[in-house]
């Protein structure tokens, strides 16, 4: 299930909900009882460490250059 985070204009709490997709506009109530949040945007950070598949041979992946 997806996690949204919210920040309380209130007392400016940071606070992250989890809810369906389906319900990510809804509005949320910060820990501390304030109706007054916002949603933040969410950066996703995607690293690995598979390398680029790498073509064997020629100009077209093999055989097609002589």
């Amino acid at each position: 299930m997806p996690r949204y985070d919210f920040r309380c204009r209130a007392c400016g709490s940071t606070f992250e909900v989890s809810r369906p997709m389906s319900s990510s506009d809804a509005p949320a109530t910060c820990p501390e009882g304030h109706d007054d949040t916002v949603k933040l945007l969410s950066t996703v950070a995607m690293t690995g460490g598979a390398a680029a598949p790498k073509a064997a041979g020629g100009c077209c992946g093999g055989g097609c250059c002589s």
